[in-house]
């Protein structure tokens, strides 16, 4: 137990922590067929003493977690992913460069690969992370849509091939992402989401919305990724930070 407490004084004293997660709340960005978010207070500190909200949105609202069961029927559900993968190596791709040049950009096999050869292999049950810096149009959702005259969205994602390597390749665990969707822009105003159900199914599960990757190196770097525990859960929003 001395040992333990000992780590977590050195984590605390010895490490910066950093918060990966929007703060949510109504008007914010969103998937497009998902309503907005609506709140009541039930009680007030003036007339009752305390003060009690009512929350309403869906489960996949600002930074949150998709569990496979949220595109896969019959699969894994929130409360059945083991805690032990909520603390997880972090590995972050930085693409801002290819981002900035492209909004549409996915990335490749290749550009993982030399990714790895500055940085070394992606390790085993590693959380992945796409830095594209797109958090910073946080909480302008026609910044984070980018959508142009004809209503086509144009946001960087990841792609099947890429996903499927990083899985089968790699073993990783999770990924996560600054945008909306899984896919690029472009993939999902088109009506599909491949990326995202390919990850599914295979049983992994994924942040979406995460924000100040740009403060998190590429490597050495841990996520603790938490969220609510509803019994059958298919997403919810979830508190996740690094440990730097």
């Amino acid at each position: 137990m001395t040992d333990l407490w000992q780590l977590a004084h050195t984590l605390r004293t010895e490490h910066t922590f950093v918060d990966l997660t929007h703060a949510f709340q109504s008007g914010q960005p969103r998937f497009h067929l998902l309503p907005d978010e609506e709140r009541t207070t039930l009680f007030n500190v003036p007339e009752h003493g305390f003060e009690v909200t009512q929350y309403s949105f869906v489960g996949q609202w600002g930074t949150h977690v998709d569990p496979p069961v949220h595109f896969v029927a019959g699969a894994r559900t929130l409360d059945n992913i083991d805690v032990k993968q909520m603390i997880l190596p972090l590995v972050v791709l930085d693409f801002t460069a290819q981002v900035a040049a492209d909004a549409d950009f996915t990335p490749e096999i290749a550009d993982i690969k030399r990714w790895e050869a500055d940085h070394g292999t992606i390790p085993a049950g590693a959380f992945v992370a796409f830095r594209s810096d797109w958090s910073k149009r946080w909480p302008d959702p026609e910044l984070v849509a980018n959508k142009d005259a004809d209503g086509i969205a144009h946001y960087p994602g990841w792609n099947p091939e890429v996903v499927e390597w990083l899985i089968t390749k790699r073993d990783i665990t999770a990924i996560g992402h600054e945008t909306t969707d899984t896919d690029q822009g472009i993939v999902v105003s088109g009506g599909t989401l491949p990326a995202e159900l390919l990850l599914l199914q295979h049983d992994k599960w994924q942040i979406e919305l995460l924000a100040n990757l740009d403060q998190v190196p590429a490597t050495g770097a841990l996520i603790v990724a938490t969220w609510p525990k509803p019994l059958n859960g298919t997403g919810f929003p979830a508190r996740a930070f690094a440990i730097v």
